[in-house]
């Protein structure tokens, strides 16, 4: 069975931090990208940031550019998303999605790659 499971999320002051966590099982994990990927009340998806299955290419958007952090752990199975200096704009349902392809915007569409079920960030003003 193919699994993503995501961790971490919860309610957090304006300027907090938070670190999501993503373990994966039932594929290939480590030949994937890795995608973090949000949705704010009553949007649409917004890739966060994006990781290749090394771990050595990043890309961040840039409204989080320098606040987030990604990272994977492949022998745990596992990738991260620290989140620095939040704001109420970074509140959603964060996902982690993998796919085997680099998608340069994204995996916007749930047919996309492997979703986890997602986790709440709610960040207070």
């Amino acid at each position: 069975e193919v699994q993503l499971v995501e961790s971490g999320g919860g309610l957090v002051q304006t300027g907090g931090s938070l670190r999501l966590s993503c373990t994966a099982s039932g594929f290939t994990f480590a030949n994937n990208w890795l995608y973090w990927v949000r949705q704010a009340p009553g949007q649409g998806l917004e890739w966060v940031s994006m990781i290749n299955g090394f771990g050595d290419l990043r890309f961040y958007q840039s409204s989080v550019k320098g606040r987030f952090t990604i990272s994977r752990d492949n022998a745990k199975l596992t990738a991260y998303l620290h989140m620095n200096s939040l704001s109420p704009e970074d509140t959603g349902v964060y996902y982690c999605v993998s796919n085997e392809s680099w998608l340069p915007n994204g995996p916007l569409r749930r047919d996309a790659g492997y979703w986890g079920q997602g986790t709440q960030v709610t960040v207070s003003s």
